[in-house]
């Protein structure tokens, strides 16, 4: 067949492949082949895999975890991660004492309740002093009279919530305001407890009060705060005057007859009268304490009742 050079070259292109397998089909066992037969070989292939070596059944990193120096570094990485975490702890609690907070959160449903009770109804209370079990004070759930941080902590969760509570019953509830009232709270704590801390040190003070303990301390006035702000939404302002009142002097009670057994001296708390102006100063300082709690109370609760 005669056709242009543009067709044929195209129809040689198309065909040649398949003239060609068809002569290799004709040819006879004699005959020379053009391609060779592979049918077989791959047929052979995919019935006989290939078994993987040693080094595909593994990962790649084995190797190198094998080897002494890859496994001595390890173990040396390990003891100084470890000795690291010991410096860490040991600076941390010299710092913020954990293991002293546990003791002071060491608290149950019964101490509780017994607690507050005495925050509200101090002046029937006769006893105290603390407990102490081999010259260590027990812990707060077997001692009503251990201070805790429990309370402090809940009664400060509380009044913050509380004081939302108010502000929203006044249309003036925002997160901005109620944050503001969250931060003044807690750094007016902090500065009565840094005062009474220089104040001790001032007066030279010999006494078993730490830090924690006036945090303590000084968080229990939130008790009678939640009850007074509580009552003036409830009832109205004289109900809150008349609230916050009462727990103002319970917790002036609760303060004097607490503190006395830690900054007066050994007669002064067995109740003998002592002269001197050492003793007369201390007893200023616990009366000053005590009637600072009033105060902030009242600081703190009357913008939320109108």
């Amino acid at each position: 067949m005669d056709y242009t050079p543009t067709q044929s070259g195209f129809r040689q292109r198309k065909l040649q492949p398949i003239m060609r397998l068809r002569n290799t089909s004709v040819d006879g066992p004699g005959g020379s082949q053009l391609f060779e037969d592979m049918s077989g070989a791959v047929a052979g292939s995919q019935s006989s895999p290939q078994q993987p070596g040693p080094q595909a059944a593994g990962f790649p990193g084995q190797s190198i975890l094998s080897d002494p120096m890859s496994n001595l570094a390890m173990a040396y990485g390990s003891s100084l991660a470890s000795h690291g975490r010991e410096m860490v702890d040991k600076n941390l609690d010299r710092f913020i004492p954990i293991s002293k907070l546990k003791y002071y959160f060491a608290v149950d449903t019964l101490y509780v309740g017994k607690k507050l009770g005495l925050l509200v109804f101090p002046y029937m209370h006769k006893n105290w002093e603390v407990s102490y079990q081999q010259d260590t004070p027990v812990a707060p759930r077997f001692d009503v009279n251990a201070p805790d941080l429990y309370i402090p902590a809940m009664g400060f969760i509380t009044y913050v919530l509380v004081a939302g509570l108010a502000l929203g019953t006044q249309n003036r509830f925002s997160p901005e305001l109620l944050g503001v009232q969250a931060s003044s709270a807690l750094v007016w704590l902090i500065m009565e407890v840094l005062a009474v801390l220089l104040s001790l040190y001032l007066v030279t003070v010999n006494t078993d009060l730490t830090t924690i303990d006036l945090l303590a301390f000084s968080g229990y006035k939130y008790v009678g705060m939640i009850i007074g702000v509580v009552a003036g939404l409830l009832f109205g302002r004289l109900a809150y005057y008349l609230s916050l009142l009462w727990c103002c002097i319970a917790i002036f009670v609760f303060m004097i007859r607490t503190l006395r057994l830690k900054l007066l001296s050994e007669a002064a708390a067995e109740g003998r009268l002592v002269r001197g102006a050492r003793n007369q100063l201390r007893m200023y300082l616990t009366m000053c304490i005590a009637a600072a709690q009033p105060i902030f109370m009242y600081w703190l609760t009357y913008h939320l009742i109108r």
